[in-house]
This record gives C-alpha cells, structure tokens and sequence, in this order.
C-alpha cells in the first residue's frame, strides 16, 4: 500500500495495490474509488483532503496490520 499527499493541488492518493483499474466511482464530489472490474479496490483518491484531514494528522501516517 502507497499514501501519496499533492499539498498542490489538496489530494491524498492510498494506492492498494498496482495496476490499472477499470471502474472509477465517484462517491461524492470529493472522493473516489477506483476499481477492477470484478470490484477490488484498487485505490482511493479524496480530494480537497485538508477540508477532511488535519495536515498535521497527513504528515504522521501510521499504518497498522492485525494479524
């Protein structure tokens, strides 16, 4: 998994995994999915990500896997 944050233009990327998706389903007008055709999600895009997240909280990304 990748987390890529574009302080440009206020877009957090969380990439699940690589490839090319075929599906791209807007969720609102900030946020989006994209997927593969049989549904996995490939990676999710928020835009405008500072009006959601607090930048402070972006720069200390912590990502945690239960076993």
């Amino acid at each position: 998994m990748k987390i890529n944050f574009d302080p440009k233009n206020d877009i957090m990327r969380i990439k699940f995994q690589e490839g090319k998706y075929e599906i791209s389903k807007e969720i609102d007008e900030n946020m989006i999915i994209d997927m593969t055709k049989d549904n996995k999600i490939m990676a999710i895009e928020i835009i405008n990500v500072s009006q959601r997240i607090p930048i402070r909280e972006m720069r200390e990304i912590t990502v945690g896997v239960s076993s």
